[in-house]
């Protein structure tokens, strides 16, 4: 389904706006695929007959078996078989990227059953047009409903089956709940099947979309589809302030980005040596944080007053200490060694030379001298002025 921005074929299906699922109105596909097997004009005698399926904008994915009878490509609406009655998504993926597909998300060709039916008509979609505009005010109507009967339930999402024969209910919750009664009113009163299904915080973002703090989408709901453990051990590596805030995502769990460098930090700080404690003159000296990026470690060192000073030193300096310590040399003057992050930079970033591309015109003869408009005036009106005589 395409939005107002689209460009539309002659054949009304939406070509989009080339957003990839950044659409401000949230109208386009969200974990778009791009199917380039699609775009060579070739006939594949021995095709995978296996297709991939997208629902309700990209929130829902699953594979179908797709018959030699029904003529369907990829960007097609089909009508699909459900477990109850028939659905309606879009084919986003054909040919032999499905069966990479089915090995990435482990699924098996045998657990497969269901079937496309045949392509989509414009009965059809005016009949999912009406279902998903009804989901809104079914998605509040069951928001008042469960805290009338006082569940400790968060429902986050609502999803009409094409044929408008089903609803699922996609809710949150810290343990099991008890909803039966909440399925007898929702039956009573929508008069469709209802359907209960309990997702985590990380999915419900994914299904609900947003602006992350970085100012572009979520990532869980445009291309992250695996969702892998995080822990402050992450932020540690990285030397980011463990503030709950902060590090938390619009889920409520620790955000998914912070594995996306995790690795090429741990890499670079093997380079650098295990020295938690020096010793010297003035005590032990403790380790605070370490920069991969200016090759500087920084120490807590008390200096002759009493006071606690930030030392920074580079890893051979480290090495040198450490190795001292180890001979049974503990009197070393740590701040002998102190490096300044100027000298640092230097050593490490090449210099580069700026040409001067300015010319020889200064600022001040760029500027336009303005003209009081006032003393013009009064000039022209005392010229014209008759004398007195």
């Amino acid at each position: 389904m395409g939005c107002t921005n689209c460009s539309v074929s002659k054949d009304g299906t939406p070509k989009g706006c080339g957003d990839k699922g950044h659409c401000s109105s949230g109208s386009c596909n969200k974990k778009n695929t791009f199917d380039w097997l699609a775009m060579d004009d070739f006939i594949d005698p021995n095709a995978y007959p296996m297709v991939e399926v997208s629902f309700k904008k990209g929130a829902r994915k699953d594979f179908f078996h797709l018959p030699d009878f029904v003529d369907a490509i990829t960007g097609d609406m089909v009508v699909v078989e459900a477990q109850n009655g028939h659905d309606l998504g879009r084919i986003t993926l054909s040919g032999d990227l499905v069966r990479i597909q089915m090995k990435k998300k482990n699924t098996k060709e045998g657990n497969v059953k269901l079937k496309v039916l045949r392509r989509a008509n414009m009965r059809d979609l005016e009949k999912l047009e009406e279902a998903r505009a009804t989901e809104h005010d079914a998605l509040v109507r069951a928001r008042v409903l469960a805290r009338t009967l006082g569940l400790d339930m968060k429902i986050g999402d609502v999803e009409y089956q094409g044929d408008k024969r089903k609803a699922t209910f996609y809710y949150t919750a810290d343990g099991r709940v008890d909803f039966r009664e909440l399925v007898r009113v929702f039956a009573k009163e929508y008069r469709v099947k209802i359907e209960m299904r309990q997702i985590g915080s990380r999915q419900e973002s994914a299904r609900i979309g947003g602006i992350g703090s970085c100012g572009r989408e979520l990532c869980c709901s445009t291309w992250l589809s695996d969702f892998k453990s995080v822990n402050t051990a992450a932020a540690r590596y990285q030397n980011i302030s463990i503030n709950q805030t902060k590090l938390s995502g619009q889920c409520g769990r620790l955000k998914c980005c912070l594995n996306y460098e995790l690795d090429m930090y741990i890499e670079a700080l093997e380079e650098f040596p295990k020295a938690q404690k020096l010793y010297g003159k003035s005590g032990k000296a403790e380790l605070l944080k370490v920069d991969i990026f200016k090759k500087l470690m920084y120490y807590s060192v008390k200096n002759e007053n009493g006071r606690y000073l930030v030392v920074a030193l580079t890893k051979e300096q480290v090495l040198d200490i450490k190795t001292k310590n180890k001979e049974g040399d503990k009197d070393v003057n740590i701040f002998h060694y102190q490096v300044t992050e100027e000298t640092a930079t230097k050593d490490t970033e090449p210099e580069v030379a700026f040409a001067d591309v300015t010319g020889e015109i200064e600022l001040p003869e760029l500027k336009k001298k303005k003209k009081s408009r006032g003393k013009s005036r009064y000039k022209k009106y005392k010229s014209k002025k008759p004398s007195s005589k």
